[in-house]
């Protein structure tokens, strides 16, 4: 399809599909998209008038199911990533699909074994855009022993404030709809494993500072996903990890403050108030750490949905983030869950 025109559909249309993978990949040249489903014909229209696509779609199973479509982008919640990417790839389509990969590792699992049934597909992932700058500088400062072997991960991520039991419910609070996934802790657990690679053991600890929530229809929920987690554990390449995600710290120093600990350097990414996101690095007998100038050449950026469409042109292979990569996020995921369920520490290898 090197020169051909490339047709899309969208199933889910919120808030990143019309901010980012629409104007994305309209934005490519040869590609148009030709239809939008959406929960409900009315917000689909308004999609569909906005970015002026000529049809809407009655429900997901009309675009699947549409001979003229060569790919998808799913913008749906978790719950349904996995029925629509596999009768996406089933159909012939590629697929593009929103972050996280799915409800649990089985789900997972199922979708990469979709993908390996149809190698000429494209299957990508919507990857954890907040390190992008800055990865290819970790990865080889790491590599070229800048902080020596690994002693400890430790990240504080906490993205909200004081707890607010009037806060209205989302799907990320709800079990039946985003599966094991709990806050932003995967797309920092995906960005962590650029760096130094995947965990080996888990323990979780963590609570609902906020247990219930009234819904829209006046009923009490409680709530079954933490709001403040704590995870500890040992990773593959050696050394250890302490990664603590909260929506509920009132007066939090950092928004971000990832520091990485090793026998000879450390690294620290820090993003405090409206300060932009900064690498700071510091080597054994340095006074203390200094920010990093990140070399324009090795800053990433967003590019998923020119990624996708080269992908499928044969023009460069998904880097972020292929369903494998994804597989191994959700099984961490899971491990997640089961030690919090347990309270014991769950094994990776």
């Amino acid at each position: 399809m090197s020169n051909e025109k490339i047709r899309v559909g969208v199933i889910g249309a919120g808030g990143n599909t019309t901010k980012l993978h629409i104007p994305g990949l309209l934005a490519q040249d040869g590609v148009e998209i030709m239809s939008v489903a959406n929960r409900t014909a009315a917000s689909g229209q308004r999609v569909a008038d906005e970015f002026d696509i000529p049809r809407v779609a009655a429900d997901w199973q009309e675009i699947i199911e549409d001979p003229e479509i060569d790919a998808v982008c799913i913008g749906t919640w978790p719950y349904m990533h996995a029925p629509m990417t596999i009768a996406a790839l089933e159909h012939g389509k590629h697929v593009m699909c929103e972050a996280r990969m799915a409800l649990n590792a089985d789900e997972g699992h199922d979708m990469l074994a979709a993908s390996r049934r149809a190698p000429r597909l494209v299957a990508q992932i919507v990857p954890a855009p907040h390190t992008l700058a800055f990865d290819r500088t970790i990865i080889e400062m790491i590599g070229a022993g800048y902080i020596g072997d690994l002693i400890t991960l430790d990240a504080r991520i906490a993205q909200g404030d004081f707890p607010n039991p009037g806060s209205s419910i989302t799907w990320r609070q709800d079990r039946d709809l985003s599966g094991n996934n709990i806050m932003s802790m995967g797309i920092w657990y995906e960005a962590m494993m650029r760096w130094i690679g995947p965990m080996a053991t888990v323990f979780a600890a963590g609570q609902a500072v906020v247990p219930h929530r009234v819904d829209e229809t006046g009923r009490r929920v409680a709530m079954a996903i933490p709001d403040h987690l704590d995870i500890m554990g040992t990773m593959e390449q050696g050394g250890q990890i302490r990664f603590n995600v909260s929506t509920v710290l009132g007066h939090a120093p950092a928004a971000v403050d990832v520091c990485l600990f090793g026998t000879e350097g450390t690294l620290r990414l820090l993003q405090s108030g409206s300060d932009p996101m900064t690498l700071y690095a510091g080597k054994r007998g340095d006074d203390g750490l200094s920010a990093v100038d990140i070399d324009a050449a090795k800053k990433g950026g967003w590019r998923v949905e020119e990624e996708f469409i080269n992908a499928i042109r044969g023009l460069e292979p998904i880097s972020h983030t292929d369903f494998t990569t994804a597989v191994k996020y959700m099984q961490w995921t899971d491990a997640v869950t089961e030690s919090l369920r347990t309270g014991q520490s769950v094994s990776l290898l």
